[in-house]
């Protein structure tokens, strides 16, 4: 529906505005405007999780606007042989990091497991490379019975997101939001199983790459992360939080 609204619900509050071919300047008025949607959870005191590095600048917007907390979640697509870009599933860090599995992909590729076991491990390396930056040696922040916002700077398959999704579940956040600015209609509903509610800004048809929807879409440097994080965390303690 071209230059039309419409409204994908699944909880009381989930919102999807299609603003179909809307192009964003960067990530941060990218987040801004999702701030703007996000905005009657500030009163649930909620916390923002980020998909490093291009979630994070959208993520910033939000966290400032609802004066809520800002971490990372820390999560690493497992490639499929020979064509990288393919999702077999992803790894997600925590006390016992999750291997979640793209099961129809897996099946209709039949990868061999010690391909699997290898890449986890790669792909854990960058992961503890990646904790040791962002945080050093600051404790992530407790989902349980919060409000938990998960930012990405857009979806394509959504295979990431989903792994992130199902690995927050056994924490018990009470009310899980998954919040990007851009994706593919198409994607949402599956993702619409795994959260309580999604909030989408723009669902651009035919949707290309994440990027294409950008005017700016430089790559999120590691230092920029950090900033961002370390801003974040400065105004979480004159809030006191």
């Amino acid at each position: 529906m071209p230059g039309g609204r419409r409204w994908f619900a699944r909880g009381p509050i989930a919102r999807l505005f299609d603003r179909s071919g809307v192009v964003f300047a960067d990530r941060r008025e990218a987040g801004r405007e999702l701030a703007a949607a996000l905005m009657p959870l500030k009163e649930r005191d909620p916390i923002v999780l980020a998909l490093p590095r291009g979630g994070v600048p959208v993520a910033f917007e939000v966290a400032t606007a609802l004066e809520a907390p800002l971490d990372v979640v820390l999560v690493r697509k497992i490639g499929a042989p020979g064509h990288s870009e393919l999702g077999l599933g992803a790894i997600v860090d925590g006390p016992e990091p999750q291997l979640v599995l793209n099961d129809d992909i897996v099946r209709l590729l039949d990868p061999d497991p010690a391909y699997i076991e290898a890449e986890k491990a790669r792909e854990l390396n960058e992961i503890e490379r990646r904790k040791a930056i962002y945080r050093g040696d600051r404790a992530p922040l407790a989902t349980a019975g919060r409000v938990v916002i998960v930012i990405d700077d857009g979806i394509a398959t959504g295979g990431t997101v989903t792994a992130v999704l199902r690995a927050l579940a056994p924490a018990k956040p009470a009310h899980a939001v998954l919040a990007v600015p851009v994706a593919p209609r198409d994607a949402l509903p599956a993702l619409a199983r795994e959260a309580d509610q999604v909030v989408c800004l723009a669902t651009p048809d035919p949707f290309f790459a994440v990027g294409a929807h950008y005017r700016d879409f430089t790559q999120t440097t590691d230092e920029e992360v950090v900033e961002l994080l370390r801003r974040a965390a400065q105004a979480r303690e004159r809030r006191g939080g």
